[in-house]
This record gives C-alpha cells, sequence and structure tokens, in this order.
C-alpha cells in the first residue's frame, strides 16, 4: 500500500458530477470550499495484498453473523441499547427469518497501512454511504488514468446479480427507494439513486420518494406513496434507530414483513442489520474472538486496561461520520461517559504524508466486492474527510 502524488484531470470537477458524484466539494467551517472528490493523489495496492485483504474482510463478515446470533440467542438487545421488547422481538424474528428477507450491502471500516494486519474500526451494515464514488468516479479514474490496470472494485456487477438473485423475496409491485429531504449536500439522494439504477438494471420495477413523503393509509393500515399507492417493499438511506422511534414507529412495527407473509411492508435494509450497525458489536466480538489479529479489544463497560496501555476511542453506539467520537491518550482517567458507549483500544489511523486514513471495505450480499479510500487531516474520519481514488499495480 502506496500513496502517490498526481496532478488532477483539467475539468475533473465536472466529470465526476456527470458520473453521478453531485458533492465533489465539502464546505468547512471557514466557508471555504475544499474538494471531497481528490484526485490529486491515490493509493496503490498489489494484487496479493488486495486478496488477502479480501480473505479478512470475508471472515469478519462471517464473525459479525455469528455475533449477530450469539446476541438474539442470548437476548443481549440491552447490551445495544434496543430496552424496547417489541424492537426486539422484531429483529430478533428478523433475525430468524433473514433468509426469507432481501440483504444487499454493508461497508466495514478497517485500520490498515500495508505493513501488519488490517483491524476492524467498525461495521456499518445499515446506511452506508460514500459508495457512489467507491463504485463509479473511482473506477473511470483508473479506465482513464491507468488504462490496463485494475482496481478492488466490482460494487457495480454485484449490485446488480445481487437484486437479480433477490428478485424473488420481493413483494409484487415496485420497490420504492427512500432518502431524507434532510440530506443538505445530495449524498444520501445519489446513494438512493445509484442503487436504484443497479436495481432496474437487474430488472426490477421502481419508484423514488423521499421518507418524508411516505403516508400512513388509516383505513388499510398500511403505508402509502405519494400517489397513495401501498408500498410493499422499500429500500431505505434511514437508519432504523430512527425508523422505529419516529412518530410512526409503531406502524412500523405493525407491519413489518418479517418474511412468510406475516407483515405488509418489506424493509431493506432488513430490520436484524440493527445488530451489525451497532458499536456495541465491537465488544461482542472481542468477547467472541479473543486476541483475534483483526480486532481490537473493546468493551461497554469501560476502558479497562486500555487505559493504562493503548489508550482507547469512546464511541457512542450510534452515529455516523465519526459523531461523538473522543479519543484518550493511556493515562488518562478512565471516566464512563454518561451515554451509552464502546471503548475501543485507540489505534490511531495510518499517517502517510500527514494523512490519515482509512479503508472502507463493501461487502454485497456476504462476499467482498470493493474498496473506498477516506482521509482525514485529523485522527477522527469525520464529515471533512476527503475521498481518494486507488488501483491494483
Amino acid at each position: 500500500m502506496r500513496r502517490h502524488t498526481i496532478e488532477p484531470r483539467p475539468g475533473w470537477q465536472q466529470t465526476v458530477e456527470e458520473q453521478g458524484l453531485v458533492y465533489p466539494l465539502t464546505r468547512y467551517p471557514d466557508g471555504s470550499l475544499r474538494p471531497y472528490w481528490d484526485e490529486s493523489a491515490y493509493y496503490s495496492f498489489t494484487l496479493p495484498e488486495v486478496e488477502a485483504l479480501e480473505e479478512v474482510v470475508e471472515e469478519l463478515h462471517a464473525m459479525c453473523l455469528a455475533a449477530a446470533e450469539h446476541i438474539v440467542a442470548q437476548d443481549r438487545f440491552a447490551d445495544l441499547g434496543i430496552t424496547d421488547p417489541r424492537v426486539a422481538e422484531r429483529v430478533a424474528e428478523s433475525w430468524r427469518r433473514r433468509a426469507e428477507l432481501p440483504s444487499l450491502y454493508g461497508r466495514f471500516d478497517l485500520h490498515y497501512d500495508g505493513t501488519g494486519p488490517a483491524r476492524m474500526l467498525e461495521y456499518n451494515a445499515d446506511t452506508p454511504t460514500s459508495l457512489v464514488e467507491a463504485a463509479s468516479p473511482q473506477w473511470f479514474w483508473m479506465e482513464e488514468r491507468f488504462p490496463g490496470a485494475d482496481q478492488w472494485n466490482s460494487l457495480h456487477e454485484r449490485l446488480v446479480d445481487a437484486w437479480k438473485r433477490q428478485a424473488h423475496l420481493l413483494p409484487p409491485g415496485p420497490v420504492h427507494f427512500v432518502h431524507s429531504d434532510g440530506d443538505e449536500l445530495g449524498e444520501d439522494l445519489m446513494t438512493v439513486a445509484y442503487l436504484r439504477e443497479t436495481a432496474e438494471q437487474a430488472g426490477l420495477d421502481t419508484e423514488a420518494l423521499s421518507v418524508e413523503r411516505i403516508g400512513w393509509d388509516r383505513l388499510a393500515g398500511r403505508f402509502v406513496d405519494d400517489r397513495l399507492r401501498f408500498i410493499r417493499s422499500c429500500f431505505k438511506l434511514y437508519p432504523w434507530e430512527w425508523l422505529t422511534t419516529d412518530r410512526f414507529g409503531p406502524h412500523v412495527l405493525d407491519t413489518l414483513d418479517n418474511g412468510g407473509g406475516s407483515g405488509t411492508t418489506c424493509w431493506i435494509e432488513p430490520a436484524w442489520k440493527m445488530l451489525l450497525s451497532n458499536k456495541a458489536l465491537l465488544a461482542i466480538l472481542w468477547e467472541l474472538y479473543p486476541g483475534h489479529p483483526n480486532l481490537l479489544p473493546a468493551y461497554l463497560d469501560g476502558p479497562r486496561e486500555l487505559a493504562a496501555t493503548t489508550g482507547w476511542a469512546a464511541k457512542p453506539l450510534l452515529g455516523r461520520e465519526g459523531a461523538g467520537v473522543t479519543l484518550h491518550k493511556a493515562g488518562e482517567a478512565p471516566a464512563v461517559r454518561d451515554e451509552p458507549c464502546c471503548y475501543q483500544e485507540l489505534a490511531p489511523l495510518p499517517d502517510f504524508d500527514g494523512n490519515r486514513v482509512v479503508l472502507g471495505a463493501w461487502v454485497v450480499e456476504n462476499e467482498a466486492a470493493g474498496l473506498g479510500i477516506r482521509e482525514s487531516a485529523g485522527l477522527v474520519t469525520d464529515g471533512y474527510a476527503r475521498f481518494l481514488p486507488h488501483v491494483i499495480l
């Protein structure tokens, strides 16, 4: 794994916008605009390196599924902050019937610098973003800048194939693809639009909708779209913890299709993905696989020995783009935060020429499918991170 500087292509901003990346710039607190898509540098990998990372990702995914089984079997929902018995019951039912429910993708965030084992920082298997840039613009960038090279990127083909394989799990009618109107950057909108495109290429009938325009038909007891049609299946880029606690949350639980025709709306991703997108998963993994080379020590009751040895990162159980994450050096008083957190060993992100890098490794169905790389100036990968392309040389 190496970082290389390179001259950006003339007109790069217009190019990537035409390829679906309509948010190529990030506005900083001082009002300045700086590239989010950053092709002034790129990363290169060797083929054996990528093949080894693929094996790690698929092993981690299998371990996460085993951890989900453990959570359900041992009724450990409270450790995830799921204290509503009804929500826990529906998630458990979703898990037990997972073979009957469509489930598409997820993204691991990995600590890796090319010299040691990749280690899992977290897993977003419910509402992962940075998909558009990983699947499309970086592929076209490689074809233009490095014709004949390769890339860890079979995202598009695998997503289309996944829809085809799982089409029989969907109820009749169009699949509604839903984003939130609260998305000011356009990232959620374009992620949903891209996934809708892959579904259409798989031959599915689709409709676009914002979550704010989902209606409730009291007489029929069904969710409807803005044309009063029943919503029988819905891909949502809207976290389950919001879906179940919003004012229409009780209706979601009442009409949740967990397979076997028991409900009326099939949501994608399914409810059992709540088990994988919760930072408590990190602690449960360490409990089940202590000392695993691809895991970092993590606990739910405090930093334990990490306070005296490595330091720790305190991560809220739910959150996106580093929100609420605090970092603590060894020797600090091991304070426990008021909100439920996971306390994970502090593993400062690898530093490449002053840039802190995290690998976003994608899983489609159960297979490793691609890579997206984000850089940040600080130790937490937040909303000001930059996306850089990569090649296999």
